[in-house]
């Protein structure tokens, strides 16, 4: 009974762990390379995996941006790409695998224009 209280009161830790083991397997390199998020160097050639957990239209200087939250269990990287309204098959709960550099802005991990694989 304890457990499932604690499910219900904590949803987020059993996601967490779910998608830890989905697409972060302890801290060694995942499916094709793939690292956790939390340890993924910033300024480096990276390939993360994991679910988009929003995806949103926000202009950046006047310029279309599509944002999106990808979050692997182990930590959350915010995905943008300039210039973009919409982008077939990027949804929320969408799992997809990017490829690029990681920089910051407003003391946030952002990876800009990344190339990106859909999951099945």
């Amino acid at each position: 009974m304890r457990r499932t209280l604690s499910h219900w009161a904590n949803p987020g830790e059993e996601d967490d762990r779910r998608l830890r083991e989905e697409y972060a397997p302890s801290g060694r390199s995942g499916k094709s390379g793939t690292i956790p998020i939390a340890e993924a160097p910033d300024r480096q050639q990276v390939v993360l995996r994991g679910s988009l957990r929003t995806v949103t239209l926000r202009p950046r200087a006047g310029v279309p941006a599509l944002e999106a939250e990808l979050n692997d269990g182990s930590g959350v990287i915010t995905v943008v790409w300039l210039g973009r309204r919409r982008i077939a098959g990027i949804e929320p709960g969408r799992a997809i695998e990017i490829e690029g550099r990681i920089g910051a802005h407003d003391g946030m991990r952002v990876m800009y224009n990344p190339r990106y694989s859909l999951i099945p």
